[in-house]
This record gives C-alpha cells, structure tokens and sequence, in this order.
C-alpha cells in the first residue's frame, strides 16, 4: 500500500519579547525542517520513579523511534508546581541530566547530515573537564519528578520525523 500521506516542511519559530529603559532586546529565530512525515504528539504523566519517555534505534514501536529519521523533539513541562529532571542517554552509556521547571520547555534538535542523519553522532558527556568529544547516537530519554513520593508532573511530548 502506498503512503497517502504528502511530506511537509515544520516551520519553528522562537521568540523572546523584553524591552529594557524604552530599548528591545527581543528577538525572532526561524527554523524550517524540509519532509517531515511523521508527528508524534502526546501528553505523558511522570512520577518521582525514572522511566522511559522516548526511544530511539533501529526499530519503530510505540514510543520508540527511528534513530536516522528523528529531526525535532520539544519536551514541556505542563506542570504547575512541579519541576522534571530529565535525562539523556546515549550508546555509550554516557548520560546528561537537565532540570525542566515548571512551564518550561526543552528542545532536542536532530542532525540534517546525510552521513549523520537524525539522532546519531549528537550527544556525549563526561564528568569532569577535559572533555574529548566523541558523540554517541542518543537512545532514549528518561523523565522523573525530584522529592517526595507521590508527586507527579504531565509532560508534552512532540516528535517530528522525516
């Protein structure tokens, strides 16, 4: 069966608005992402228990996507009150955490490179200075609640794929 589906260019627009002593210090960045098929758009509840929210590799499933074919993932923190720590994972083992607060949102972008489409190649960490780059293919995201037991926080999760 053939795809009816007809590819898209996303078009991504940050703005940041602030005007100090009568001057604008705002601005506007544009990002358009050519032949994106796919959208995944969903609301997920988070506890204080580290879990799964994204996958990436080789095998499509449910919350689990195509390494070479990921271009644009935001995650919001629609909570209120609570903040999210989430973390980054790449083939390596490497890991990278960063806190979400409340309201907030945080943007993973994927590589348009033909030898390094998507996700491979984009992240690395290490503890301490000195880093000596070597990127690793990012293979899931984990998200959880810092604190007391029982807290919770919804997450928006948007995934766009060539």
């Amino acid at each position: 069966m053939t795809s009816t589906v007809t590819a898209a260019t996303m078009t991504v627009t940050i703005t940041e608005s602030i005007s100090l002593n009568g001057v604008d210090y705002g601005g506007t960045n544009t990002l358009t992402i050519a032949s994106v098929n796919e959208i995944s758009k969903r609301i997920v509840t988070t506890t204080n228990t580290e879990a799964i929210i994204l996958a990436f590799g080789t095998v499509i499933a449910a919350g689990q996507f195509d390494e070479t074919k990921v271009m644009y993932i935001r995650i919001t923190n629609l909570d209120d009150t609570n903040e999210v720590v989430l973390t980054f994972k790449n083939e390596n083992d490497d890991e990278f955490a960063v806190l979400l607060d409340k309201g907030q949102s945080f943007i993973y972008n994927g590589n348009t490179d033909d030898t390094n489409k998507g996700l491979i190649n984009t992240m690395d960490a290490i503890d301490g200075a000195g880093l000596s780059v070597s990127l690793g293919d990012l293979v899931n995201i984990t998200a959880d609640v810092p604190g007391s037991s029982g807290e919770t926080a919804d997450l928006e999760l948007l995934v766009a794929c060539l």
